[in-house]
């Protein structure tokens, strides 16, 4: 029987060559490469087409999951993620729900023997995984976003009044019910952001609302439903305008 094919994509060195080694150990599966950061991660999935994928989620260039979103038209075989993470358990859940599995950094062996034996009896019983890329990394309403310090924040679309851009800091920052405005990571772009969540809606260049607090357009401005009612910075511009009226018939 051919060997299940593995690639894995972690900037770890010393994790990367942990996981291999004993990855290495089962017979059933075969490393055929890796790669340290998202670049060259993309590169070897196309190569290789992978069986399965071991996954950092935070690397110098890019997330694991924003590397997902960028190859996901690219992927035409059955190939199940497992998302490959030092952050603490309680954003694992999330993470979990996106993936076919996730695995914490340092691992334990039996770890890792648990998520082969289930992705063995998956494939063998014929269920196929979708790739989790439809959203990035959302569970129901629930999304991650990465902080200026690569802290992980799950937030819901319901918390989120709108998206502001600053441009000397040349970062998006989210606009949250009654908590101070959460800065994101820079490189974080504007199509990411709407991408979370069909509710999110671009109206400027600088701002992104959450079309469910809208409650009306006046003079070229958003007006949003409480608690957000009192902002009068949220200007619709020609270019979003249009696209604004005959998406919701305005």
């Amino acid at each position: 029987m051919d060997k299940y094919k593995v690639v894995i994509v972690d900037d770890d060195e010393v994790a990367l060559e942990n996981l291999s080694f004993e990855l290495k150990k089962d017979t059933r599966f075969s490393v055929e490469g890796s790669a340290r950061n998202g670049k060259q991660g993309k590169k070897l999935i196309a190569k290789v087409q992978p069986d399965l994928l071991f996954l950092d989620v935070e690397m110098p260039d890019t997330t694991g999951m924003e590397m997902l979103q960028d190859i996901r038209d690219g992927i035409s075989w059955n190939m199940r993620v497992v998302f490959y993470t030092a952050y603490d358990k309680y954003m694992i859940q999330a993470i979990r729900e996106a993936a076919f599995d996730y695995m914490l950094k340092p691992f334990e062996e039996q770890d890792l023997k648990d998520i082969l034996t289930r992705f063995v009896k998956q494939v063998e019983a014929g269920q196929r995984v979708p790739l989790p890329v439809g959203l990035p990394l959302h569970t129901g309403q629930t999304f991650i976003v990465f902080t200026p310090t690569n802290d992980m924040r799950a937030l819901r679309p319901a918390e989120i009044g709108f998206f502001r851009y600053c441009s000397d800091r040349k970062q998006w920052e989210v606009i949250l019910n009654n908590q101070p405005p959460l800065v994101l990571r820079r490189g974080m772009t504007a199509e990411q952001i709407t991408q979370y969540s069909p509710s999110f809606v671009q109206i400027h260049q600088s701002y992104i609302i959450n079309i469910d607090y809208l409650m009306i357009i006046k003079d070229n401005k958003c007006i949003l439903y409480p608690p957000f009612d009192k902002v009068t910075e949220l200007l619709v511009s020609r270019k979003y305008k249009k696209e604004l009226q005959d998406r919701f018939c305005l």
